[in-house]
């Protein structure tokens, strides 16, 4: 087997990455561009709204830079959980821009694209043949729940898109895809192990993060026959066995097996070591098929409308007091617009703002706080009227110790009451028993 390179820009397509770094990175001959563009991490609501993660500005920009560089050595770019959340509407959102992209450079290419999205009937039928799992939602998936999502995509593993590149696919703009499954398709498609594959995938996912110092930057990965060597793009970064092992324990439970679609990695057995002064050498890592080919799926439901509030407390006798006040509040806005049942919260930060009830650090002597009101309610009208009974409740409340009887309340903005839109919660985090690791994800290609 030859060597395999992988070019990764940055962690996430729009987060950026320095064009020196990717000119450096270009120099060395990758075989591929492979970058991840896409994350549970910013919550439900791009996969409900389907409201892109990134600004298109930000999008187009960076894949212009990556096409026209691939296309220039003749390699190819390929895209994973387009638009943030991989859905139909992100996936349509960017092969927009790619097509754009093509008509303005005057480039002409085989475009293939590969939808995430699950069906329902696919769905309830996996219900009632008892191929539904739990993963990290606490409950069972039933069909009723099913009829309530809005949306509902599962992560593809590498074989789409190796299937893709079996159809001579330049760009591959995919659908919700495992992270490191993004990286890996190209080295796996070409002969390379896919326990180092996977792996290298798992870090180069993030780009620089693995590096020092860490960034949204370029970084390479090159998979030999028994081992991969990881390097930076720029010049003023290096690899080191701290980052890099470092980045392999990056979001796991388990640090020594690595989960996927269709497979686990054992990382039991990984060394790792230090290649001159920036490259690190990574061996050991074990693919273990799975007997079954099981899917994580990702679904969401339309929960209601938020409106909040942002405000500064200032007052020494407020402070010490502000459980209690707050509870107050809450207790009285419910009262008042009962029956309506709007759901109520409170951050307060420079206290728990962040942890809340996990926060250890029980005692507080901030001489300010930050507080935001947190609304949501069937409509937007209710949520609005809500948040603004709140803030003008606690801004003239009278409570034991008070001093003044101005505002208790200092509002950064006019007006004080933002509101957010629809909100959306996950409502399906389950695995799916798939009937092929390609079945639930078409490929489409065309040529631009």
């Amino acid at each position: 087997m030859k060597d395999i390179t992988v070019l990764a820009p940055t962690g996430t397509l729009g987060y950026g990455f320095g064009a020196g770094a990717l000119s450096r990175g270009m120099s060395l001959g990758p075989h591929v561009i492979a970058v991840d563009a896409g994350s549970t991490d910013p919550g439900p609501h791009y996969l409900g709204s389907g409201e892109p993660l990134v600004s298109r500005f930000s999008i187009k920009r960076e894949l212009t830079d990556l096409i026209v560089a691939a296309r220039r050595a003749r390699i190819p770019v390929i895209v994973g959980s387009a638009g943030g959340s991989g859905s139909r509407k992100h996936v349509n959102w960017t092969l927009g821009i790619v097509r754009e992209i093509a008509a303005e450079q005057n480039l002409h290419f085989r475009l293939a694209h590969i939808y995430s999205d699950i069906d329902r009937g696919r769905l309830k039928a996996a219900i009632r043949a008892g191929e539904i799992r739990d993963f990290e939602a606490g409950y069972p998936l039933t069909e009723a729940m099913a009829d309530g999502l809005c949306e509902l995509v599962a992560q593809m593993g590498h074989e789409p898109m190796a299937a893709a590149l079996d159809q001579g696919a330049d760009v591959i703009i995919g659908g919700r895809a495992c992270d490191d499954s993004t990286i890996a398709a190209f080295p796996i498609w070409r002969g390379a192990d896919p326990g180092l594959s996977i792996h290298m995938g798992k870090i180069l996912e993030c780009g620089a993060f693995s590096a020092e110092p860490f960034g949204m930057d370029v970084m390479l990965g090159t998979v030999r026959r028994d081992d991969f060597v990881l390097e930076p793009g720029s010049l003023e970064r290096r690899a080191s066995v701290t980052s890099v092992a470092a980045h392999t324990l990056y979001e796991r439970e388990n640090p020594f097996r690595q989960a996927g679609p269709g497979h686990e990695v054992d990382l039991s057995d990984c060394t790792f070591e230090l290649i001159g002064d920036r490259q690190v050498r990574v061996a050991g890592s074990k693919f273990i098929a799975s007997p079954e080919y099981w899917v994580k799926l990702e679904g969401v439901r339309h929960a209601g409308f938020r409106s909040v509030s942002i405000a500064g407390i200032r007052c020494p006798t407020m402070i010490p007091r502000i459980d209690g006040i707050l509870a107050e509040a809450r207790r009285k806005a419910l009262a008042y617009f009962s029956p309506e049942t709007p759901q109520i919260g409170f951050h307060v930060y420079g206290r728990d703002g962040v942890m809340q009830a996990m926060e250890p650090e029980k005692r507080s002597s901030a001489h300010e706080l930050g507080l935001v009101i947190d609304v949501v309610a069937a409509n937007q009208e209710l949520a609005h009227g809500a948040c603004h009974h709140l803030s003008g409740m606690l801004l003239h409340t009278h409570y034991p110790g008070q001093y003044n009887t101005a505002g208790n309340l200092a509002f950064p903005y006019s007006p004080s009451e933002i509101d957010a839109g629809p909100v959306y919660e996950f409502a399906a985090y389950h695995l799916m028993k798939a009937r092929s690791p390609t079945e639930l994800f078409p490929i489409h290609i065309e040529d631009v």
